[in-house]
């Protein structure tokens, strides 16, 4: 299996999990899901446990990281504070429409209320708006990081990476060590995802023996949400911003970056793709090269407006087939979750898949949710990174031509 890239081994760990599922339920019959979460389901419950370990350690010391990067008093002049305020709301946006998808199209409804008894035990938190935006800050950052407060740690990493970068040499050291931790916790998350397939499978199986293959049905819908949401974004999002701020041609913006968007589709790496992103915002947009050479590395960095989509979607449609209601307190909670911590994922094996179990985590959603959509991580993944690297190419397109510093 070592030759399989992670990806692989993961939809080989679900389609094994889906096969061995539908065997031991034709078997076994009413007794397969007795069978399977006392033999089977142990082995999946490790593998959640483990990415469960991973969340505080994880989001603290890589926005930390990320925060401090952007910081740079030298980076954040007029053009730095620009391109992170277009990233951000862009990202904004993407969660939105993410939400928006699976609210219209419900793929959680096709899939079997069983699903509901498993809901049952687990206390999910209701929370209003306002307690929601009262509670972003914490009154105890240390209290936030052992209770695993997700939104609470996040904004108290951003600041945190923020003053250390703004107070120069001193806070060099801290910087130092923070990155020495994320380092080692983006080791730490890429042994745990070596484990995935394996935990993926024992989980599918349970699923499939609980619930029967009405999942399938949801999981198609999930696939659709995510490409038509990623679509109206890429031209309804992307392309006003392009047209009016940009003042650039809608159609020639899009046929300018067409090869950047095959190879990230196919890569699914926006730091991959960066050498072409930025040949073809150069050479066919009439970027000049030194907005792209900060605006680009800087996207690939921080960027994530397909990741967030993706989450907005899979969020919505777990809480969909467990039979949870979110409160509009929550649903804020998602958007500003994925929003925010789009400044942390890059760098992370299996950063989708860890991202969404940070969003599930932020409003109590069970965390089997992401074994799940595991198996068609790698789909989704090929439409969000595109997305990706085309509002990397928007922004830097927008913030080239409010500078001047276009070629054409």
């Amino acid at each position: 299996m070592k030759k399989f890239p992670l990806w692989a081994k993961i939809f080989i760990g679900f389609g094994i999990g889906l096969v061995a599922g539908i065997i031991l339920k034709v078997a076994m019959g009413e007794n397969a899901a007795a069978f399977s979460t006392t033999w089977i389901k142990p082995v999946g419950t490790i593998f959640i446990n483990l990415i469960k370990m991973l969340i505080v350690p994880l989001i603290f010391s890589s926005l930390f990281v990320g925060a401090a990067s952007i910081g740079d008093p030298k980076k954040l002049g007029r053009v730095g504070g620009k391109t992170i305020a277009f990233y951000l709301v862009t990202t904004l946006f993407a969660v939105i429409i993410g939400i928006l998808m699976a609210t219209i199209l419900q793929p959680g409804a096709l899939v079997s209320a069983e699903f509901t008894k498993l809901a049952a035990a687990k206390e999910v938190t209701k929370t209003s708006l306002a307690t929601t935006l009262i509670n972003l800050v914490p009154k105890n950052p240390v209290a936030a990081l052992s209770s695993g407060n997700i939104l609470q740690i996040i904004v108290f990493a951003l600041f945190s990476g923020i003053a250390a970068s703004l107070i120069g040499e001193k806070g060099q050291p801290v910087i130092k060590v923070m990155n020495s931790c994320a380092e080692i916790m983006y080791k730490i998350t890429a042994f745990v995802m070596e484990l995935a397939p394996f935990g993926v499978c024992a989980l599918i199986i349970n699923t499939i023996c609980n619930q029967g293959l009405s999942i399938l049905a949801g999981l198609a819908i999930v696939i659709a949400a995510v490409y038509l949401g990623s679509i109206i974004h890429a031209f309804f999002v992307y392309g006003t911003l392009v047209k009016t701020i940009g003042k650039f041609p809608i159609l020639k913006f899009f046929k300018g970056i067409l090869p950047a968007q095959i190879i990230a589709f196919s890569t699914t790496s926006s730091s991959g793709t960066l050498p072409a992103t930025i040949e073809c915002n150069e050479n066919n947009l009439g970027v000049s090269k030194s907005i792209s050479s900060f605006v680009l590395p800087l996207g690939a960095t921080i960027n994530m407006d397909g990741t967030s989509l993706y989450q907005g979607v899979c969020a919505l449609f777990i809480a969909q087939i467990f039979g949870i209601d979110l409160t509009v307190g929550q649903i804020i909670t998602i958007i500003l979750t994925a929003t925010l911590a789009s400044i942390g994922t890059a760098g992370v094996p299996g950063a989708g898949l860890i991202m969404l179990s940070l969003v599930l985590s932020s409003v109590g959603l069970p965390m089997e949710g992401v074994a799940i959509i595991a198996g068609i991580d790698r789909i989704l993944d090929m439409a969000r990174t595109t997305l990706n690297i085309t509002g990397d190419s928007a922004v830097n397109l927008i913030v080239a031509q409010t500078e001047g510093e276009m070629r054409v």
